[in-house]
């Protein structure tokens, strides 16, 4: 410290003092207490607390001080909890002020602070590096032109940040709503009427199917959500990362078969031997349902959902294993007991051990469809047997997932609101 006199220097939080030596402060976790360190002059103090005893060396600072002393916890164990009480975003407001983070909190007491802001939609900007009074009104080259990427941004990846992207959002619903019912149309005996004409005429179908209705409303729907797909790319910060997310693959998923199949028709033309490729048509056209998935965009439920399979992608592999394991000593078991031993009754719905995968399968998620069931005492006791330990393998890694599910599902729902909140302003303004 270069300021002050005397070894040690004291700490006044609401009444409660702490002493610590010069040296402790330079490196202290608290980034307001360790900035006296390299204070100067008085003026410099009393810009980071809020007064100064110069006899004494003594700095007052007019927060909580049991908040503090929990915080003081923390700087000694490593542990910071809410103090009982206290309401959670005024303890979170006294760790911004002291320099502390959510992410320093104890995982259940960031839960508690997800819910507390998602009720309340209030959201606490972490201190910017040049937020102090010296970085105030300073702005870099460029950043108007940043400024308005990032505001596009937001408009195009955050349907709550601003009523453009809340109108957006709600168009690009709509397109996806107005394709699905064209898909789920074309697949109705009326409208599969044409497939049954010959080759030279589904020939010409083909190529003016485009024309009718149904193929003028597709294009228009792929062709906005093909401009759509290009404009995010073009305002993203990083290009490989955008085309490495998952929802922009299956944007490209959803919209690349519709190229492929025109492309085809284009070039097959009246040659009958690349008619064959008809079918092929067919899958890409049923590609579009992917179309279903880009409403993840603008919906919080379908993001947990991915973002919980992103997280529980171990737990997954584990269930998988466990069926996997308990499936081929089952099915091996019930194949030796209903058509591998010579009992006098041999089960043919058993004759293999794949075969009796398929009765595994369904008896351990209780589905039990009934299409083959055993037939001998002992193959009945394995059923049950199987019944209950499916119940159980099931059951073991649920208890991970669940609790992924519901973190993933407050961290969006924060995330929302604080973008929400961002919209309340913009209507103010």
């Amino acid at each position: 410290m270069n300021f002050g006199r005397g070894p040690s220097v004291v700490l006044n939080v609401g009444g409660t003092r702490y002493s610590f030596s010069r040296e402790v402060l330079k490196d202290f976790p608290l980034r307001r207490v360790s900035r006296l360190h390299g204070c100067l002059s008085e003026q410099d103090v009393l810009e980071v607390c809020d007064d100064y005893d110069r006899e004494r060396n003594e700095y007052f600072f007019d927060r909580h001080s049991e908040a503090f002393g929990f915080i003081m916890l923390y700087v000694r164990h490593g542990h910071l909890r809410f103090v009982p009480h206290m309401c959670e975003l005024s303890f979170y407001n006294e760790m911004i002020y002291w320099g502390l983070e959510g992410s320093h909190l104890d995982y259940c007491c960031q839960r508690r602070l997800d819910d507390r802001m998602s009720e309340t939609c209030t959201y606490y900007p972490a201190e910017e590096p040049n937020g102090g009074p010296e970085g105030k009104g300073r702005r870099p080259p460029g950043a108007e032109g940043r400024k308005w990427l990032e505001r596009m941004r937001r408009t195009f990846e955050e349907p709550t940040s601003s009523v453009a992207a809340q109108v957006l959002a709600t168009v690009s619903i709509l397109f996806v709503i107005v394709s699905m019912v064209v898909l789920c149309a074309s697949t109705l005996p009326e409208w599969r009427a044409p497939e049954n004409r010959s080759v030279e005429e589904q020939s010409r179908y083909t190529a003016e199917s485009v024309r009718e209705p149904s193929g003028i409303i597709e294009a228009i729907c792929i062709g906005w959500f093909t401009a759509e797909c290009i404009v995010r790319f073009i305002v993203s910060k990083n290009k490989c990362e955008f085309v490495r997310r998952p929802l922009n693959i299956i944007d490209l998923l959803a919209i690349t078969p519709y190229y492929i199949s025109v492309l085809m028709t284009v070039f097959t033309g009246e040659n009958s031997q690349l008619q064959r490729a008809g079918v092929t048509l067919r899958v890409l056209r049923m590609m579009r349902i992917f179309w279903v998935i880009k409403l993840a965009r603008h919906f919080i439920g379908l993001q947990t959902l991915g973002l919980t399979l992103k997280r529980c992608y171990r737990e997954m592999v584990m269930l998988l294993v466990f069926i996997c394991v308990a499936m081929a000593i089952f099915s091996a078991l019930s194949q030796l007991l209903e058509n591998g031993l010579d009992l006098g009754t041999k089960n043919k719905d058993y004759a293999s051990i794949p075969a009796a995968c398929w009765w595994v399968i369904i008896s351990m998620t209780t589905v039990g469809y009934g299409d083959m069931c055993p037939i001998t005492v002992p193959g009945r006791i394995l059923g049950g047997i199987c019944v209950v330990s499916g119940i159980v393998l099931l059951a073991l890694p649920i208890t991970f997932i669940y609790h992924s599910f519901v973190q993933c599902y407050h961290e969006l729902k924060f995330r929302s609101a604080r973008y929400s909140r961002s919209l309340s302003a913009e209507f103010l303004n």
